[in-house]
């Protein structure tokens, strides 16, 4: 068997049938920069054709463009990201988010950080970590063109998150991940069971030490663009037994979490997270997490 086979296969047992897509282009406007309404007629004068995304209240599509969405004066003025419809959910999901105090644990290129601080209206405070200088960078060089004022960057491994001697309301936890076939046409051919475990203990580092850092009743947000069940439903599994953390229930695009996985049984309570097959966007996984108390 192929390892691209072995995938499809696993997928089937998950319950998908495999459709190879190349998901839209998408951007997302950022409200504290700009008025829908107006930009959305800028960039249609400029050749941009935008339609927008039904599940998300600032996402749009890129229907037909005519220059290159990240060349715009638009885009450069920091006005919208650009930034995969899916990946646009998870900062969302947060509760009452103004005026607090955010972690975005795995934060460059700062899309999410972005969409963020947007949420918050530049309120509260955002602590952005990554640990690679030059994603670093890329973090900042985002914030600052999106004119973002509630955010901080450092160079450092969230799984040190610690040394920070803070406590966060609300910490987004978007890991390091194995990715998936729609963002990479080689993605079969890379990929491996190894990798993935590997990603999954990583992964669970991640969520262990941040958890540590939550202020009672806090909320996590976890998200990866994998759709190996390893890096997503069995991790929030483990979480839910070893953290002290319950997972939430959530309104948004996607399926139910999957409990039956290669003749394991997971606790109920996973079905509360979404699974999203690639189809009208790409791959992707979320859960909200609260701290029990």
């Amino acid at each position: 068997m192929s390892k691209r086979d072995f995938f499809i296969n696993r997928y089937k047992q998950l319950g998908w049938n495999f459709v190879n897509i190349r998901p839209n282009q998408a951007v997302r406007i950022n409200r504290n920069n700009s008025e829908p309404k107006e930009l959305l007629l800028r960039l249609k004068n400029s050749g941009v054709q935008l339609e927008q995304i039904p599940f998300l209240k600032n996402g749009y599509w890129v229907i037909q463009s005519k220059v290159s969405v990240g060349a715009t004066a638009e885009y450069l003025l920091g006005f919208y990201s650009i930034q995969g419809a899916a990946s646009q959910i998870p900062a969302s999901l947060f509760t009452k988010i103004r005026g607090r105090k955010v972690l975005d644990a795995c934060a460059a290129p700062g899309g999410k950080t972005v969409q963020l601080a947007d949420l918050m209206g530049n309120t509260g405070l955002i602590v952005g970590l990554d640990v690679n200088k030059r994603r670093l960078r890329a973090l900042s060089n985002h914030l600052e063109r999106c004119h973002i004022s509630n955010s901080i960057a450092y160079l450092l491994d969230a799984r040190q998150s610690s040394v920070l001697n803070l406590k966060f309301d609300r910490i987004l936890i978007d890991a390091p991940c194995s990715g998936n076939f729609t963002m990479d046409k080689n993605w079969f051919n890379r990929r491996t069971i190894k990798d993935i475990k590997q990603n999954a203990k990583l992964q669970r580092e991640l969520l262990r030490n941040c958890a540590n850092c939550l202020e009672d009743h806090g909320e996590i947000v976890y998200s990866t663009c994998s759709l190996e069940p390893e890096e997503n439903e069995l991790n929030m599994d483990w979480a839910v037994a070893n953290l002290n953390l319950k997972i939430e229930k959530i309104d948004c695009y996607g399926e139910k979490g999957v409990i039956n996985i290669f003749g394991k049984k997971l606790n109920n309570i996973v079905t509360r997270c979404r699974r999203i097959w690639p189809g009208k966007t790409q791959g992707f996984f979320v859960c909200k997490l609260r701290k029990k108390w």
